[in-house]
């Protein structure tokens, strides 16, 4: 018969979820290049097969894929993810194994979204959950606006709740030991800019 054993308590309990602010203006900029391209926005899609869920997540996208970008004349996305990239820094000093195994990291396609009230990511998930998606090892997100109530991240495991602020950027690992949902926003609007950064093909 089996038995459980604790381990010795640690001192130290990381979530492993980093943090940063970034430039106010990019929030702007980034919030009005989502607006001003609606014919490309799709509500609900889930996954990269293009499904549409809105009993999982109930959000407007812009899909992007770095491929479609132009990073030599297109300030916007170069300047956010030179930003991402000072983060991500950052998050390796903190852990530098890190830089062993993901020296060299991806930008995978990323959506710009907004969600209205009433709406949210409701379905509890992680990033990593099957074959098709091993490549991801990090998630990262940039709220673009203040919320006026609601619309907070929720990480299960760790009891943690994260208000959206304007230019608040996470990154965290994309494992189940990540799961997380969006909180219904209540009031007001909540944008976003979200994906992964991915080992290297």
């Amino acid at each position: 018969m089996i038995k459980t054993f604790e381990l010795n308590k640690s001192e130290l309990t990381p979530n492993f979820i980093g943090s940063w602010f970034i430039e106010n203006n990019l929030c702007d900029e980034l919030i009005a290049f989502f607006e001003s391209n609606q014919k490309n926005q799709e509500q609900g899609v889930v996954g990269s097969k293009g499904s549409i869920n809105l009993e999982m997540k109930n959000r407007i996208d812009l899909r992007i894929s770095p491929k479609d970008i132009n990073f030599n004349n297109d300030n916007l996305f170069k300047n956010y993810f030179e930003n991402l990239f000072e983060c991500y820094k950052d998050y390796n000093n903190k852990w530098p194994y890190l830089s062993k195994i993901a020296s060299h990291l991806e930008i995978g396609a990323f959506n710009i979204g907004r969600y209205e009230t009433g709406q949210h990511f409701q379905e509890t998930h992680c990033e990593r959950s099957g074959i098709g998606n091993l490549h991801r090892l990090f998630a990262f997100m940039t709220y673009l606006n203040n919320v006026e109530q609601g619309g907070t991240t929720y990480f299960d495991n760790y009891d943690l709740e994260i208000e959206p602020r304007k230019g608040l950027t996470l990154i965290w690992p994309a494992e189940w030991t990540h799961t997380h949902r969006g909180n219904k926003v209540i009031k007001g609007c909540k944008y976003m800019i979200t994906g992964h950064l991915n080992f290297s093909s």
